[in-house]
């Protein structure tokens, strides 16, 4: 039997397959059975548009039918099992995965297990992807039988691994909780609703518990309870404005609506608690009762919540009885903690006085005594007039009520106070705090603390007191809350307040919209369970950030993201939209929000008349300056609509993109997932050369040469003591960023010699390289040796010019890489050394500044350098220690590309050198290669 007959390896001697799998003979995703032959044409289209997997207009199919009866020269409408087959086969072709299929297989139209390993090891980023589990994916993906037997995969199969889970632009390691939950609380964003218990607006909304479900059910871990006095003693849920705040008569849309006990809150509460999430659940508690219905509302809270509810005095507490750090939201999981008012220790008495801030529509600020209409009530003439801003008033608190509050609510004078407090020893009259003249001094309170800031005053914090702000919230919890004047129940950005380090951003849940998505967008990246890692920099005890930072922030690799979208599949007619035609002409916004040298938004052409599957083929560049921040949205719009032009979104962090050719779902505007609709893009992610501008192709690294290197310097504090410490980092740094440097300019320039961008892999190199190295008679010009552990490239026969400097650059590369590998250990120690040194000061710098006759201004600006250098220094130790992880990388991948080409010898030395490699990398991808590994890996020899 020939090797055809037997289908062989499914290969013949000129490298074109002897078999391609046909297409499968159903739907691919609707699973419907193709009809049968001898139909009427109508019914036939009417079928097919129906088995489709995606949503092709009948129009379309039709037409196509059309075309096949006349090619034949038909004069019966009857259409055959074939005919239908061949059009259904063509209607549900993609051309962007055709196009690029026959790229990957070299127009074999089909992929065979090396070839798949290749792509998922060169674009979709997986360097420990094997042959077996390439056979693995191939059967699991390929629908014909003839191809999983002789291990191909064809266009039908390639198009479903291409649209499964395993392609999804978000990482599958994100889907879970990946992050360390053992920190303090403060270090955490936290998903945060605000009065998701009202409907229709914030004025005359409604209580109804459907929102509060929804909210915890979506994973947000800190709702707001509002509560006011009830009949019969009995507290009910909803808004209370006071008495000096005027109410308008409109009633007669929900005044027959029953009103909404606290307990039936509380019980919905408890029952939906942990079902999305197990980490601790927050309740914000607002109310205004009376100290008896209080006494009640705390019985409801014991009864419902029993042993879920946390109670203070179960965490050890120190310094004269204050807690020092919050507990971690692994100590808490399962947990409820209150969020409220609360007396001070020594309060005797069942109840006592404190001050409440107005949260309510009171507090007007700029628009006080602006008539405002009521949204959605214009042609009523309902009115309603923002009272001037009150004074605290003072609330009867029951003790009862106080002691279950397990974190006290305070106002932002607990902010003001604090950095006067810090910043007494700096000036001789610290001035006033802004808004509240004449501050007295915050008193070291004995609990833990949550500051609640309005949506104006926190945005004034993050633009003039960025610094203060990031170091207030690394101890405290401080949540946002939106403006009063929102009537209509719309959010804010709530970027601009992550990026000032604000933990609780509390947006209205019931309201969609982009302010919404990028709410959930955040919160995806650590399983959806309300809490996500703030940066680094946000959590270090002595750093330096500031939220409106305009260029790289000190020790984090700014990166280059670079979006390539291909295609978009399955489009609806945005809802609402009066559009003038059958057709849609959508185009794709790409929007990346983060810090503001970060933010930008780029889109692509109209796909004019394209139906719903239009083609862009439009790649955009992105600068990241702090990824840990940064968040994507793509926006699909519809270019000819009346109404409305939203067709769908998805948001996510940029730390869960996964490179390489990715599928993109679409949400509508609740955030649902729209069905079978989806995006096509190529994502690549590099590093930034220097931390500057982004390197473009065509300019090679080398003739940036260490001349024209711009390497990060330290502050001068003015204080010499303290420059004396910090004085022999100068050279260390120095060092560092050109052992860093030089390894990634060799590789880029190793890559361009190779006539590849700087984004291909290192396999990628090879394979060229190997191409360049055979001879006719397929014999290597070069093999690969172990000298001290490094795999080189040895000439063992006469090369062309070319090829002999394309091996001198890879000769390059090799000893920078050895350098930086064998070097990063040592400077790494001798710049943290420098680090220990300097935080020696840390605590005498304001007597060591005096000493210096620094004051007032000139005292700030040192302690500001002083932080600026202490982050520079922890940073280059987290980029070398990171380069480092890079290098070694790169080893193991060019010894495999090396193996992979067959530029290893035959030889028994070189045999057992080969074995000896795979031994030691098995050992290095152990390891994660996002993650920090130790410094104390060894020289990193393989």
């Amino acid at each position: 039997m020939s090797d055809r007959d037997g289908f062989g390896d499914g290969l013949s001697n000129d490298g074109a397959p002897d078999f391609i799998p046909p297409r499968a003979p159903r739907g691919r995703r609707t699973g419907v059975i193709l009809p049968g032959g001898g139909q009427d044409a109508d019914t036939v289209v009417l079928d097919s548009a129906k088995a489709a997997p995606r949503r092709s207009s009948i129009i379309k199919v039709r037409l196509r039918f059309k075309e096949i009866q006349r090619s034949k020269e038909k004069l019966t409408s009857h259409v055959t099992r074939e005919e239908f087959q061949e059009a259904y086969c063509e209607l549900c072709t993609r051309p962007d995965v055709y196009f690029l299929l026959v790229q990957l297989s070299k127009d074999r139209e089909c992929l065979d297990p090396q070839d798949l390993r290749l792509f998922l090891e060169t674009e979709q980023g997986l360097s420990l992807a094997t042959t077996e589990g390439c056979c693995e994916l191939l059967k699991r993906y390929e629908p014909s039988v003839q191809g999983q037997e002789i291990g191909i995969l064809g266009l039908d199969g390639f198009s479903r691994y291409l649209q499964s889970p395993e392609c999804q632009l978000l990482d599958p390691e994100h889907l879970g909780v990946c992050q360390d939950m053992n920190m303090p609380l403060c270090h955490y964003y936290i998903s945060t609703s605000y009065r998701s218990y009202l409907l229709d607006d914030q004025v005359h909304g409604r209580a109804d518990l459907g929102g509060l479900i929804k909210a915890l059910q979506s994973g947000c871990r800190c709702v707001e309870l509002g509560v006011t006095d009830g009949p019969e003693g009995e507290p009910l849920l909803g808004v209370d404005y006071g008495l000096d705040i005027p109410r308008h008569h409109h009633h007669h849309h929900h005044q027959h609506n029953a009103p909404v006990t606290i307990r039936s809150a509380l019980e919905v509460v408890n029952k939906y608690a942990f079902l999305t999430s197990q980490y601790p659940l927050l309740v914000y508690l607002c109310h205004r009762c009376s100290p008896s219905q209080q006494r009640t509302m705390a019985h409801h809270l014991k009864k419902v919540f029993g042993p879920r509810l946390y109670t203070p005095g179960a965490f050890p507490v120190s310094l004269g009885g204050r807690a020092t750090t919050l507990p971690s939201p692994e100590q808490l999981k399962g947990r409820i903690l209150m969020v409220g008012k609360k007396l001070l220790p020594e309060q005797d008495g069942s109840d006592g006085e404190v001050s409440e801030e107005d949260e309510e529509i009171g507090g007007g600020g700029p628009l006080a005594g602006r008539r405002m209409t009521i949204p959605g009530e214009e042609e009523l003439g309902a009115v309603l007039v923002v009272p001037p801003p009150s004074q605290p008033r003072k609330l009867r608190l029951h003790k009862e009520l106080s002691d279950l509050m397990a974190i006290a609510r305070t106002s932002s004078r607990t902010f003001y106070a604090q950095r006067t407090s810090h910043k007494q020893a700096q000036q001789q009259s610290p001035p006033s705090s802004p808004s509240s003249p004449n501050t007295p001094m915050a008193p070291e309170f004995p609990y833990w603390t949550l500051c609640s800031l309005g949506e104006g005053e926190a945005g004034r914090l993050t633009t003039e007191s960025p610094e203060d702000l990031v170091m207030f919230t690394k101890r405290t919890l401080t949540r946002v809350r939106p403006s009063s004047v929102r009537l209509d129940s719309s959010n804010p950005n709530p970027q601009g307040y992550w990026k000032g380090g604000l933990q609780l951003v509390a947006l209205n849940q019931q309201t969609p919209g982009a302010m919404l998505d990028l709410h959930r967008g955040r919160f995806s990246q650590n399983g959806g369970c309300g809490y996500v890692l703030r940066p680094t920099v946000m959590r270090d005890e002595v750093s330096y950030f500031s939220a409106h930072t305009q260029g790289c922030v000190p020790g984090v690799p700014p990166q280059t993201l670079r979006i390539k979208v291909i295609s978009a599949h399955n489009l609806p007619k945005p809802l609402g939209s009066g559009a003038k035609g059958e057709v849609i002409d959508p185009y794709v916004v790409l929007e990346l929000h983060g810090v503001p040298a970060d933010c930008a938004e780029q889109r692509t052409r109209t796909a004019a008349q394209n139906q719903d599957d239009p083609l862009f083929d439009e790649t955009f560049e992105f600068q990241v300056n702090m990824p840990e921040l940064a968040l994507l949205r793509f926006v699909v719009l519809d270019d000819d609509y009346i109404g409305d032009d939203f067709i769908g979104q998805y948001s996510l962090a940029f730390e869960c993109l996964q490179p390489g050719y990715r599928n993109v779902p679409l949400l509508g505007m609740m955030g649902d997932l729209l069905p079978h609709t989806s995006l096509f893009v190529h994502v690549a992610i590099t590093n930034r050369p220097g931390g500057g501008k982004a390197q473009r192709r065509g300019l090679s690294v080398r003739r940036v040469g260490r001349r024209g290197r711009e390497y990060v310097v330290l502050r001068h504090t003015g204080i010499k003591v303290v420059d004396e410490a910090f004085k022999p980092a100068g050279g260390l740094l120095k060092e560092a960023t050109d052992l860093r440097e030089d390894a990634q300019s060799t590789v880029s320039s190793f890559k361009e010699l190779c006539g590849l961008p700087t984004v291909a892999k290192l396999k990628q190199c090879i394979q060229s390289l190997a191409t360049r190295l055979q001879s006719p008679e397929g014999t290597m010009g070069a093999t690969m040796v172990l000298k001290e552990g490094y795999p080189c490239l040895e000439a063992v026969a006469n090369l062309s010019e070319p090829t002999r400097k394309l091996l001198a650059a890879y000769g390059t590369m090799i000893t920078a890489q050895k350098q930086l590998i064998e070097s990063a250990d040592a400077v790494q120690e001798r710049i943290a050394q420098v680090q220990r040194e300097g935080m020696d000061f840390h605590e005498d710098l304001p007597r060591l500044g005096e000493k210096e006759g620094l004051k007032g201004r000139k005292l700030s600006k040192a302690v500001e350098s002083f932080t600026w250098n202490i982050t520079v220094l922890k940073g280059q130790t987290d980029l070398l220690r990171g380069a480092k992880i890079d290098s070694l990388d790169a080893l193991r991948q060019l010894a495999l590309a090396c193996e992979a080409c067959g530029l290893i010898s035959s030889s028994p030395s070189s045999t057992s050198s080969s074995s000896n490699f795979s031994t030691a990398e098995l050992h290095y991808s152990s390891h994660p290669l996002s993650g920090r590994r130790s410094s104390t890996q060894g020289n990193g020899r393989i």
